[in-house]
């Protein structure tokens, strides 16, 4: 099948916390035999900060953040059996949704894939002269980043023939298990962008326990921290690359998950630092929200903390055999369950079926 990917970037990381997951499981449906050509914007200067090269399992057309070349990009969608536009693209994503379904053929499966669906959906409630609750009746698929059955009922609510949430994974040839590196020596990490849905539980289950652990050292990887006051231990670095995520995840005692707020208020949604940490072997402590239990087991493969005291208590306690021993579970339960071959599984039964539906209803 050939399969025309509107999203964010492919090529870059940078302020694009779908980067992960779009590798992942991209690269595991081009093995299942699809042909893939992913269309990104030259926007908020990915270009300028690629961390891979343009990959050999798919075709990357990045086109100039201008009305012109997104109709242009949009066009190629006529000449794929399935198009898929993805959430926050960056540059004009209601216009590019209108232009990508008008250009696709009436026989191609039509996806809408939501990386973000707490925003999209708070969005779309709010706004109900927004565009995209027209654009529902013409979709035949919702994929959503996560959120379990109430991310399902909503979408459905709102109008959609089928949502189907594709989680998170593990891609064990970009993270897996590597000697520690001193760059990211820490008591704790945590990676992660400076963003307004995370940063007051950045507060609170990271920044808080550092104040109150001063003789402990915490790392703080990720864009937008440099003009935040912090504690005098903890080590801000800036920007890290996905090649250097599997040393990030290593080397420290623990590193540390938190979810936006949302998200975790939904559940069901473990962002890919989960299973890049776990992938890595390296000992995770999250903060709990619906359904890390699903993925992972509290208490032998991940540590949940509902708060920073949790994580005070936790980092008092764990021990650097502990830490190793929880890492391994994790790496072991990932492999088995959560990789994006599994994913893909899924995914390319959904598109075989789905187009195969629509090409009978069109022929009877």
């Amino acid at each position: 099948m050939k399969i025309a990917f509107y999203g964010s970037s492919l090529l870059s990381s940078y302020w694009n916390g779908a980067a992960t997951y779009y590798r992942g499981l991209l690269r595991a449906l081009a093995a299942h035999g699809h042909d893939i050509t992913f269309y990104e914007p030259d926007a908020y200067g990915r270009q300028e900060n690629r961390d891979i090269e343009p990959p050999e399992w798919a075709k990357v057309v990045v086109w100039q953040a201008t009305p012109q070349a997104l109709r242009e990009a949009a066009a190629e969608a006529a000449g794929a059996d399935v198009v898929v536009k993805a959430s926050g693209v960056g540059y004009e994503d209601d216009a590019l949704l209108d232009a990508v379904l008008g250009a696709a053929r009436a026989d191609a499966v039509r996806i809408f894939w939501d990386v973000d669906a707490p925003a999209t959906l708070a969005e779309l409630r709010e706004k109900p002269d927004h565009p995209s609750h027209r654009q529902l009746e013409k979709l035949d698929l919702v994929l959503t980043y996560g959120g379990g059955a109430p991310v399902v009922e909503a979408y459905r609510a709102l109008g959609a023939r089928a949502c189907v949430p594709i989680c998170n994974a593990l891609d064990p040839e970009t993270h897996h298990p590597v000697p520690g590196d001193e760059r990211f020596a820490a008591s704790l990490g945590f990676l992660g962008n400076r963003l307004p849905d995370r940063e007051a539980r950045v507060e609170q289950f990271f920044l808080e326990p550092a104040a109150r652990l001063p003789e402990a050292s915490f790392l703080l990887g990720g864009s937008g921290w440099g003009d935040r006051p912090l504690p005098s231990n903890v080590r801000a670095i800036g920007h890290v690359g996905t090649r250097d995520h599997n040393a990030f995840n290593v080397t420290p005692k623990a590193v540390l998950n938190i979810n936006r707020a949302s998200m975790a208020e939904i559940g069901f949604s473990p962002p890919t630092r989960v299973f890049e940490a776990a992938g890595a072997g390296a000992c995770l402590i999250t903060d709990e929200w619906p359904g890390i239990d699903h993925f992972l087991k509290p208490g032998e493969e991940v540590l949940v903390a509902r708060d920073g005291t949790d994580v005070l208590d936790i980092m008092a306690g764990l021990s650097e055999e502990r830490a190793a021993e929880i890492g391994q579970a994790a790496l072991v339960r990932v492999l088995a369950e959560h990789t994006y071959e599994q994913r893909a599984v899924l995914v390319d039964e959904l598109l075989r079926n789905t187009l195969a539906k629509k090409r009978a209803g069109a022929a009877a």
